[in-house]
């Protein structure tokens, strides 16, 4: 139950346009960041009176982070970047961003070749290396983790994307914080703060892009930005 929990909650704070929206909201609000974020929902805002060790494990999941308290949470903390490095190569080879052969020869000669084979490889290795009692990878597999997470990064998540992307998500997201910390938030949408600022914080980092963008032309009442890639 409480892998599960942590699982379900522990990206609840992510803004719309992914690590872009989170600089951006960052930037505006200094300290912002989305695993905090996701405690505050849980804990504030939905106030679902979570034990410690869930919101231990939520604000810990992310690696730079200390690791989390229970032994549960630090499965979580490996599963979330075991599941997403493999589903985010299968996108971009999908989409046809990179191949197969386009990763770090680390991913290949250490977490193999193919979605299953990788997985196989991470996975039997966090069992093996935590036979000890903590829950941990061997070096090896988790430098090749780290490189495959680096290069991910530079070609898809972030290396993609034009400054032109860059500037329209700044604007969309910029726009709608300096608007709704002036402006009154609609009482049906939930429970804000008292402080203008973290209310409008709080809103807009709930919002999914699709909302961002129909709330951003709601307010300019003109064409969005070109998202370019992001689009």
């Amino acid at each position: 139950d409480l892998v599960e929990a942590v699982c379900l909650g522990h990206d609840l704070g992510h803004t719309p346009f992914g690590h872009l929206g989170e600089e951006v909201v960052a930037s505006w609000a200094p300290g912002f960041r989305h695993n905090l974020q996701s405690v505050r929902i849980v804990e504030v805002l939905e106030d679902l009176n979570l034990t410690w060790e869930v919101r231990d494990g939520i604000a810990n999941h992310t690696w730079s982070m200390p690791m989390p308290a229970t032994l549960e949470a630090q499965i979580a903390r490996f599963a979330d970047r075991i599941a997403y490095l493999n589903h985010d190569i299968d996108d971009a080879t999908r989409a046809g961003i990179l191949s197969e052969d386009d990763l770090p020869a680390a991913t290949r000669a250490d977490l193999g070749s193919g979605h299953s084979e990788r997985i196989q490889r991470m996975v039997g290795d966090l069992v093996a290396s935590s036979e000890a009692g903590d829950i941990a990878m061997s070096t090896d597999i988790a430098e090749a983790m780290t490189v495959t997470r680096d290069f991910l990064f530079e070609k898809v998540y972030l290396g993609r994307i034009s400054p032109a992307t860059k500037e329209a998500v700044s604007d969309i997201v910029r726009t709608l914080l300096d608007h709704f910390a002036s402006n009154p938030i609609p009482q049906d949408e939930g429970r804000w703060a008292e402080d203008p600022r973290q209310a409008a914080v709080d809103y807009v980092a709930g919002m999914t892009d699709r909302f961002a963008v129909r709330a951003f032309k709601g307010l300019n009442g003109g064409p969005v930005p070109d998202l370019g890639a992001l689009g």
